[in-house]
């Protein structure tokens, strides 16, 4: 008898553990599909974490169980400012990655973030982070002349250059976002064109998905006129600026 009640038990644990695969197993690499950023809701809008002025729905990113925020940078801007992450605090930004002669995609995603810039033309709190990543041709004054011919007015939108290697570890490490040289390809270098949305007190933040996990970024490239583009990739500049619009109620 013993030995049936074992068998039993044990055909009882197997098929809990098989019930258990089945169902939640797929859900959980579901919500691994971004690589390093831990996807955990509750922890992102947990206030015994993060200040009890985050008010808005938006979630934080994680990395292992620690919210993720803007490391250090220091760079030199197209008035021919040093601007750090410093300069940044109490403002709500979007962050992008870029280079003044892109053939491709930076001029459309220039033109979105000057959209969303006049958009929002009467925040004092609002800002932009512009990074290019061929800091040897992106000298200052080219730099502002990008900027002039672009309508970029916001005195907190800041085109910034400085040493390359800083700046690619900015982007792959310190924002996730991929910058690389490539002379295999039209303009010599490659890049995401995503943004990243930054809060005020410097933490990436995002809307959820269909699953309920962070976003991450926003696609940069389509614009709101455009709808979709030739791939099928639907915009997003408009929920971007629904978002920028709950950061800025946010208390910092």
């Amino acid at each position: 008898m013993n030995s049936k009640k074992t068998n039993y038990s044990y055909i009882g644990i197997a098929f809990i553990l098989l019930v258990f695969g089945i169902i939640f197993i797929p859900r959980i690499v579901d919500r691994l599909k971004a690589g390093d950023v831990s996807r955990s809701e509750g922890r992102s809008q947990d206030v015994s974490t993060h200040s009890k002025g985050y008010t808005s729905d938006l979630m934080f990113l994680e990395i292992n169980g620690t919210p993720k925020k803007v490391p250090p940078f220091s760079f030199v801007d197209q008035n021919g400012d040093t601007i750090s992450n410093k300069d940044y605090d109490g403002k709500v930004y979007v962050v992008e990655f870029f280079f003044t002669t892109c053939p491709t995609i930076c001029p459309r995603m220039n033109r979105n973030l000057v959209q969303i810039q006049n958009t929002f033309s009467d925040f004092e709190d609002f800002g932009v982070a512009s990074f290019t990543i061929n800091p040897e041709y992106d000298t200052v004054e080219v730099l502002k002349t990008y900027a002039d011919n672009y309508g970029i007015t916001n005195p907190n939108w800041h085109l910034m250059t400085g040493d390359q290697e800083a700046i690619y570890a900015l982007a792959n490490v310190g924002f996730n976002i991929y910058a690389g040289e490539n002379p295999e390809v039209e303009g010599g270098f490659e890049h995401s064109g995503n943004f990243a949305l930054i809060d005020k007190n410097g933490f990436m933040r995002s809307r959820k998905d269909d699953f309920g996990n962070p976003k991450i970024f926003y696609k940069g490239i389509v614009s709101e006129d455009e709808k979709m583009d030739e791939d099928g990739e639907m915009e997003e500049i408009s929920i971007l600026k629904e978002d920028i619009a709950k950061l800025l109620k946010e208390e910092n």
